[in-house]
C-alpha cells in the first residue's frame, strides 16, 4: 500500500504521513468493516482516498498550474534520496502525473498493483467498463507523452 500512496503523492515523507493517517483511520473505523469485500480492498480504499485528499489539499495550497507541476515531477524524483529509479522511470512518473486524477489512480492500480478490474471497481466504487476505458485512455496518453517528449 505504501507504494500506491507513493505513486500518488510522489514524495517519501508525504507518503509516510499519508500512510500513517490512513492506517489511523482504518484502525479507528475497523468496527465499520462489514466483510462485504476483502479487508485489503477496504484498506486500499481508505489509503487511496487519503492520498487523493492529500493531493487535493496540496493543490489548494499552491497556485501552480497542473502542467507546470507535472513537468517538475521527474526532477523532483531524481532529487529524492529515496527514489532508486533511473531517468526513464522518472519520465514515466512525470507522464503519469499529467493524467487526470481518476485515470492516474486506475493506471497505478492496474499497472503497478496488477489489480483486477473487478477489485478496482470495488475500491473506487465505479463500473468495470468505465475503469477499462480510463485505463486504456491513460495508456494512450502516457505513450503519446513519452513519444513526443523524448
Amino acid at each position: 500500500m505504501y507504494w500506491q500512496v507513493r505513486r500518488i503523492v510522489l514524495n517519501h515523507d508525504d507518503a509516510d504521513d499519508v500512510m500513517q493517517n490512513a492506517l489511523m483511520k482504518a484502525w479507528n473505523s475497523i468496527g465499520a468493516f462489514r466483510s462485504e469485500s476483502k479487508l485489503s480492498t477496504w484498506l486500499y480504499r481508505i489509503v487511496i482516498n487519503e492520498s487523493l485528499d492529500f493531493v487535493r489539499r496540496q493543490k489548494n495550497l499552491t497556485t501552480v498550474s497542473s502542467d507546470n507541476e507535472a513537468t517538475g515531477v521527474a526532477a523532483q524524483l531524481m532529487a529524492d534520496r529515496y527514489f532508486d529509479g533511473d531517468e526513464a522511470q522518472a519520465r514515466l512518473q512525470e507522464a503519469i502525473a499529467r493524467l487526470p486524477e481518476v485515470q492516474r489512480t486506475v493506471f497505478n492500480l492496474r499497472y503497478y498493483d496488477d489489480m483486477k478490474y473487478s477489485e478496482i471497481s470495488r475500491v473506487l466504487n465505479t463500473s468495470e467498463g468505465a475503469l477499462k476505458a480510463s485505463y486504456h485512455i491513460a495508456v494512450k496518453k502516457i505513450s503519446e507523452y513519452l513519444l513526443h517528449n523524448d
